[in-house]
């Protein structure tokens, strides 16, 4: 891979919870372009759903929909199964992402890829990099509501992730989400004038 493939790349990372598509909306709001890791990922587990099917089992596929909250579970409580998908799914990913990157990189222009795991599969050459920051009981809080779950689940998915201070201490530009909308829009102008 050429490594002049993500001169303009920032990796857009945080924890689980802590704010990151809000914070990609905004940027869209601001002219940004953004690849979106997550949003690629589910379109490849449909596409693979056959896989998914004699790897795991049928009953975490509907009409060739994977049914991902259920695949879930046994995907976070389980670093075998983890590791299975992350095989099949973490090359396609990045090809995919590599495909859409080089289209971005011909603008000459920062543009950001939301990767949520960023730090902890350094598989990608990018240099540059934003968190987006939310103290750790704020976080808990969050994915509890959002997620709909009890604070002992919210625990385990937040494990499988590094811990956010680190992430912090990584990053080169953060965003810091521990407070409303309005402040996160702030924070979102400040970092674009960091940036460019």
């Amino acid at each position: 891979m050429s490594n002049d493939l993500f001169k303009y790349a920032i990796a857009l990372t945080g924890g689980i919870a802590t704010g990151k598509s809000t914070v990609c909306n905004l940027l869209k709001l601001h002219g940004f372009l953004t690849i979106d890791a997550d949003k690629i990922a589910h379109k490849l587990l449909d596409e693979n759903s056959g896989k998914i099917t004699s790897m795991f089992g049928e009953e975490y596929v509907e009409n060739g929909k994977v049914l991902r909250k259920k695949l879930g579970k046994i995907i976070f409580s389980n670093e075998e199964n983890k590791l299975k998908l992350e095989a099949l799914l973490h090359p396609l990913i990045k090809e995919e992402i590599v495909k859409e990157s080089r289209v971005f990189e011909n603008q000459g222009k920062p543009y950001f890829i939301d990767i949520p795991l960023f730090f902890e599969k350094m598989h990608y050459p990018i240099s540059k990099s934003l968190v987006v920051y939310t103290p750790k009981e704020l976080q808990i809080q969050r994915l509890i509501q959002r997620d709909n779950i009890e604070e002992e689940e919210a625990k385990i998915k937040m494990s499988n992730q590094m811990d956010i201070e680190k992430k912090k201490e990584l990053a080169n530009f953060i965003i810091d989400n521990s407070s409303n909308l309005k402040n996160l829009q702030n924070e979102v102008e400040r970092i674009i004038k960091e940036i460019l």
